[in-house]
């Protein structure tokens, strides 16, 4: 990358950022302000920037349609897709995408390995509740907390197995979990034979976009063994999510 490009680029992070006038940009890069001069009027001409009477200058128009479009076409599933193989290839385990649909997870991806003596019944399109899920703890989780307890409030408790949670208070346990720790666990809740680990995909904005997940039988893997994948878990959503623009 060129010295102008990036400069140009590290200007626009600066405004982003609050540093508003001539002289703190210049301050702030280290260099003459001629040089920012220049580079501000690219950039305005462009619609990058504009700036006011006392030259203090703000992000611009054209970049606020740019990051329009880029929220219009941005799909997690496409950007998600080479860290979740990596994932699954790493654990040789079943992964999941899900995103939140109401009152419901939905299924947005399934990855399982190319050996797996074992299928499970999931299938992408298909809802799961949040009650009795890794994903919908985790998605739980990332709502607002008025709206999370709303949601909490108004589900339908259908007991799966003798874990799953009988009720809001036991629900609001797991997701607090959820929200302290970054991930969340299923474990038989949802079905008596299979465990799963989840963790969120987080956007620009640090809401929560998707939920990952880590579903295992225990004729694979115990309980405890399902636990264990948790860092992996942690570090390809880690991954993910600064690839969707989070930053911590």
């Amino acid at each position: 990358m060129s010295q102008s490009v990036a400069r140009a680029l590290s200007l626009l992070d600066r405004v982003a950022g609050g540093t508003a006038t001539l002289g703190e940009l210049a301050a702030a890069e280290g260099v003459h302000k001629s040089t920012v001069l220049r580079l501000l009027r690219v950039l305005e001409e462009e619609g990058f920037v504009h700036h006011d009477g006392e030259h203090r200058y703000v992000l611009g128009p054209h970049l606020f349609r740019l990051a329009q479009q880029a929220l219009d076409s941005f799909d997690v599933r496409v950007v998600a897709m080479p860290r979740l193989k990596a994932l699954r290839d790493e654990i040789a385990q079943t992964v999941h995408l899900a995103v939140l649909d109401g009152a419901v997870a939905i299924y947005v991806d399934k990855l399982e390995p190319r050996e797996m003596p074992v299928r499970m019944a999931s299938r992408i399109g298909k809802t799961a509740a949040l009650h009795s899920t890794a994903v919908g703890k985790v998605l739980l989780a990332g709502l607002d907390p008025a709206e999370r307890d709303e949601v909490i409030a108004d589900l339908v408790y259908q007991r799966f197995t003798d874990r799953t949670p009988g009720g809001p208070e036991e629900l609001r346990i797991e997701v607090a979990h959820a929200v302290e720790h970054g991930w969340a666990e299923d474990h038989a809740e949802n079905e008596t034979f299979i465990n799963c680990v989840g963790a969120p995909i987080r956007g620009a904005d640090g809401r929560t976009l998707a939920a990952v997940s880590v579903s295992v039988p225990d004729v694979l893997l115990p309980y405890e063994g399902v636990l264990d994948l948790v860092p992996a878990l942690l570090e390809a959503t880690t991954d993910i999510s600064r690839e969707c623009g989070y930053r911590v």
